[in-house]
């Protein structure tokens, strides 16, 4: 045993008694399983918690504490009743997720207080995690709930501010989808709110990335900087009071007009979400993190035998641009029966009927566009194969929710993208529960669109396939010049990815680069904004290899299908990746800058790399990788992707052990073995 685990071990004896009143100073230790991180819980006048690893300090002492709307408050003077130690250590199978089994091993602390409440803390070689439990009997409201991360200088923070700066309202209905800033804590807006994942730098190259978990009948937790030195404070969407119905975009959303004076309201015995702080020492192990996952509620619907994952052709993003036909493509059946065709002869298992499939601003699925033979669509696709998946806004399919439901399941729909829910106070966190729930009932699959990021609820419901939350490829269609979309890729699968999977929507065939004018000597970006003709950042390459790099089990391909029939080699490299895994591990990489994955189906090893504005070389031991050698199909950008975005080439070749591969600014590359 190391000298330093055995102290720990040591120290945690000595200060707790297991049945202890609390003292005037009272501190409870917690250490990971392999005894390299450790919580300090301090009982004092108030709950404070600081977190170490390898003897260095990354979080100091740190504010937790809940407050009851009658003026309790759950941590003030606390007075401890019983402590209660635990540990496990077990392989668990994991369906839809980035490997089939990850292992959960943590070391946990159960502190029972006096006044009907406990504090459980777990300790995880990757990070500390803390959530509050109620024993209280009868209904009660949470005024607010303090979670403060004191960090121990003035570091540098990678977050995510709401979209739009403005009044409080403003920004608490937004959709969670913006690029990252990356400032010291002290020079980011203390007028805006943060929402996660977010990282913050710490001493000796570590960082400390903050999430939740367990997201459940709760509102979601931003987070905020004060007046207190070198912290992040939470804030919490207070709950809805009084709504403008049917409103905002297309009148799908409604209008927060007031809200209460607490943030939750609690009706029985519960738990509450799990705060996490990922703590990790480069950002490879924080891309392998599985905290988010382990920390939710098991599966509740039990069997899952009826879940398919796949792919899905999708209409939105290429604004149903076909060529070549002899019909007006758009919202009808001729053009949906061409999707359908395609989807069944590149073995895509679905087809999605985004906006415009029922009548608009009319807030009423039942009703369907008349262009819109639906019973008709679905048995032609039937018989090739393909599901059909329909979209809803978030007010017309809470309206009629179960009618919904059990109508188009009747009719052999697949599966619901509910979109535009835009907030995540408790009404809407339980919203999306409502519909997990209710779509598992009718065995139907649910992609939640316009809402915030995973936090545990696709393990406890995995009919849940993808989430967005994401700065995704739809935003190529209106975003400025000035967006660099390329960095955000490779800085997005280290924050944003680590809560779970993502509905990203790649797949663009038109490919912009940032290339030379030799007249003038400058760099121009072949990239602007195109609603009707979109096209991505970064090289083809960076693409394709995007379906390795980023976790989708449900995944779309955004591009018309002639544009994909023009590109046969993409498209049969797209239509044929999994979109769930056996084995999934991040090998190489820093946010910001590059990330290499490598993930296997049944003996097949795909090694994906993405690349930012920076052209690199990168050497990968593909036999220590995958315990493979031999012939490999490897794509790879073109000599000329820095000028040509869509130059690519595919090759094979034989692979003993090394290999290396250049990446263009914006590019990637695709090993299969």
């Amino acid at each position: 045993m190391k000298k330093t685990t055995f102290y720990k071990l040591v120290l945690s004896l000595i200060l707790i008694t297991s049945t202890a009143m609390a003292t005037e100073t009272q501190k409870i230790v917690v250490t990971s399983p392999d005894g390299t991180t450790y919580a300090q819980i301090n009982l004092e006048k108030d709950i404070r918690y600081s977190i170490t690893q390898d003897e260095v300090l990354v979080l100091a002492p740190s504010k937790i504490a809940l407050r009851i709307s009658d003026g309790t408050i759950w941590g003030a003077h606390p007075r401890v009743k019983e402590i209660r130690r635990n540990s496990v250590n077990k392989t668990i199978s994991t369906p839809f997720y980035k490997s089939k089994k990850i292992t959960e091993a943590y070391n946990q602390v159960l502190i029972d207080f006096e006044g009907d409440w406990s504090l459980e803390f777990r300790a995880y070689n990757d990070g500390i995690a803390y959530r509050f439990i109620s024993h209280k009997k009868g209904k009660f409201e949470i005024k607010n709930e303090i979670a403060d991360y004191e960090f121990v200088n003035d570091a540098q923070a990678t977050v995510p501010y709401v979209y739009s700066p403005g009044d409080l309202e403003h920004q608490l209905s937004q959709a969670f989808e913006n690029t990252y800033t990356r400032l010291k804590i002290s020079e980011l807006d203390k007028e805006r709110l943060m929402f996660l994942p977010l990282t913050v730098a710490a001493p000796k190259g570590k960082r400390v990335t903050i999430t939740e978990s367990d997201l459940r009948n709760y509102p979601g937790m931003y987070m905020q900087t004060t007046e207190k030195e070198n912290t992040l404070s939470a804030f919490f969407a207070p709950l809805r009071n009084e709504v403008e119905e049917h409103s905002g975009y297309n009148n799908l959303q409604v209008t927060v007009k007031s809200r209460h004076e607490y943030i939750a309201k609690v009706n029985q015995k519960r738990s509450f979400p799990w705060r996490t702080a990922i703590v990790t020492r480069n950002d490879v192990e924080l891309a392998n993190t599985d905290m988010s996952y382990l920390l939710a509620e098991e599966n509740v619907i039990g069997d899952t035998s009826w879940i398919q994952p796949g792919k899905v052709a999708w209409d939105w993003w290429n604004n149903w641009n076909l060529e070549g036909v002899d019909f007006k493509a758009g919202i009808n059946n001729q053009t949906y029966k061409y999707y359908i065709d395609f989807a069944s002869k590149n073995g895509i298992e679905y087809v999605i009927l985004d906006e415009g499939w029922s009548v608009n601003k009319v807030y009423d699925l039942m009703q369907v566009v008349p262009e819109i033979d639906l019973e008709e669509l679905i048995a032609y696709g039937k018989k090739r194969n393909v599901g059909i998946i329909l979209w809803a806004g978030y007010y017309a399919f809470d309206k009629d929710m179960q009618k919904v439901c059990e109508h188009y399941s009747k009719m052999g729909v697949k599966g619901f993208k509910v979109d535009f829910m835009n907030g995540d106070d408790q009404e809407l966190v339980h919203f999306n529960e409502r519909v997990a729930k209710m779509c598992a009932k009718y065995r139907l699959l649910v992609d939640l669109h316009g809402t915030y990021k995973p936090a545990g609820l696709q393990r406890t419901y995995p009919n849940i396939l993808n989430f967005e939350g994401v700065h995704g490829l739809e935003q190529m269609k209106w975003q400025p010049q000035t967006c660099d979309q390329v960095t955000y890729d490779v800085t997005m699968p280290y924050l944003r990815m680590i809560s779970g999977p993502v509905d990203y929507t790649q797949g663009a065939m038109n490919n912009a680069v940032k290339s030379l004018n030799t007249i003038t000597n400058q760099v121009e970006t072949q990239y602007y904004p195109n609603f009707s003709k979109p096209m991505s950042q970064g090289t083809r390459m960076h693409q394709l290899a995007e379906y390795v790099i980023f976790f989708s089990p449900l995944n779309m391909l955004c591009d018309t299908p002639t544009n994909y029939e023009k590109n046969p080699v993409s498209t049969e490299f797209i239509a044929s990746i999994p979109t769930v895994w056996d084995e999934s591990k991040t090998i190489d990489g820093k946010m910001g800058e590059y990330i290499i994955t490598a993930r296997r189906s049944g003996d097949t090893w795909y090694i994906g790399g993405l690349n930012n504005w920076d052209a690199r070389n990168i050497t990968i031991n593909v036999k220590e990788i995958t315990g493979k050698s031999g012939q490999a199909i490897i794509y790879k950008d073109g000599i000329n992707a820095d000028n040509n975005g869509v130059d690519f080439k595919k090759t094979t070749e034989h692979i003993t052990d090394y290999i290396t591969l250049h990446m263009a600014p914006g590019g990637g590359f695709v090993v299969k073995l």
